[in-house]
């Protein structure tokens, strides 16, 4: 039997690519998860792994779905291989038990595994050079201006937190943070 498993890392991100890609590719039963690749802890890749047995194809679309590192793919790989099951990868192809299979995977998974440590290399590089600005603020930007968070404070002034909340989108919490803030 042919199973696909497809991985995001975030909720806001979509899956819809990776599961029509699998879909195109003919798997049978699809497993699915917005889980964070650097956790070896995924929930629904180790009910899939669970499941495989002699025979199956596990389909993945990309290596980076697949394992964290390379350490992790060659063992996923080699207990699946153990197990009688092949493993696809979209964008590589069949992975072979053969040493040439063997060989060609471990290179494409230092590759990926190098990837994505470039990655994160060049967002802590460009945190970096973000924080020498004077400017720099870590976080969410503030939802209003210092001008809107002023006027509703004013109208605290004659009106109760309820109708400024209704007036100006502003929440009570935030209200109370602002008058906090403008008094201080």
């Amino acid at each position: 039997m042919k199973y696909g498993y497809a991985r995001v890392s975030t909720v806001s991100q979509d899956l819809e690519s990776q599961l029509q890609a699998l879909e195109k590719e003919g798997c049978e039963k699809v497993y699915s998860e917005k889980f964070t690749g650097t956790k070896a802890d995924r929930p629904k890749f180790k009910e899939l792994l669970g499941i495989l047995q002699e025979g199956d194809t596990l389909v993945v679309t990309k290596l980076d779905r697949f394992a964290r590192s390379t350490v992790d793919a060659i063992q996923t790989v080699k207990v699946l291989f153990e197990k009688g099951v092949k493993v696809h990868i979209l964008n590589m192809g069949l992975v072979e038990n053969s040493p040439t299979g063997k060989l060609v995977f471990n290179v494409m998974s230092a590759f990926a595994e190098f990837e994505r440590d470039m990655i994160v290399e060049r967002t802590q590089e460009g945190k970096a050079i973000a924080k020498q600005r004077d400017d720099f603020r870590e976080g969410r930007p503030n939802k209003y201006t210092k001008k809107q968070l002023e006027h509703a404070v004013g109208l605290l002034e004659t009106h109760s937190y309820k109708q400024v909340e209704e007036k100006t989108g502003i929440s009570k919490s935030t209200l109370i943070r602002a008058k906090k803030n403008i008094k201080a």
